[in-house]
């Protein structure tokens, strides 16, 4: 991998859990001009911390940058590009998609298909739940949009490194 290339790349961070924290996070992101691809925050298994995840698109001197001025922020305990380690990452998708009595049946098998589950039946909609990487997420979006997608909303990517871990 270049320097130069840019690709995501995905940090943690452990933060106190406390108002206003979310706030200045990404307040630095946006004074320093870095984009966030995604953005995960809840509880850790530490009280009063929380852990947040985000993916960021861009270089190895970006990742390098943000991580740095991450860890100046007087809220952030820790900090850690896992990018190049070993990582399960899940996201969850709640997708609303256009379901008629004559297109339900062919709904539901593409829905048992990507192991995901139907968690609502309207009239005219079903709302469909959905966890796994990107990738998998992105192929059923495509796919159940030739049907109607009138709502979606993804978590954005969660990431913890496989094996024992530090904090």
């Amino acid at each position: 991998m270049s320097i130069g290339d840019n690709h995501k790349r995905i940090i943690t961070a452990l933060v106190e859990d406390k108002p206003g924290v979310l706030n200045r996070v990404s307040s630095m992101f946006r004074r320093r001009g870095f984009n966030i691809y995604s953005l995960a925050v809840g509880r850790s298994e530490l009280p009063e911390l929380s852990r947040m995840t985000f993916v960021v698109d861009g270089n190895d001197a970006i990742v390098e940058q943000v991580t740095k001025h991450l860890n100046k922020l007087i809220d952030v305990i820790k900090v850690s590009d896992i990018s190049d380690e070993k990582v399960v990452n899940r996201e969850l998708a709640l997708i609303r998609v256009n379901a008629s009595t004559s297109n339900r049946s062919e709904i539901i098998q593409i829905v048992d298909i990507f192991r995901a589950k139907i968690i609502d039946v309207g009239s005219d909609s079903l709302i469909i739940e959905v966890t796994g990487d990107e990738s998998k997420i992105d192929s059923l979006q495509k796919l159940l949009s030739n049907f109607g997608i009138t709502e979606i909303m993804r978590t954005g990517t969660i990431a913890m490194t496989r094996g024992s871990s530090e904090i």
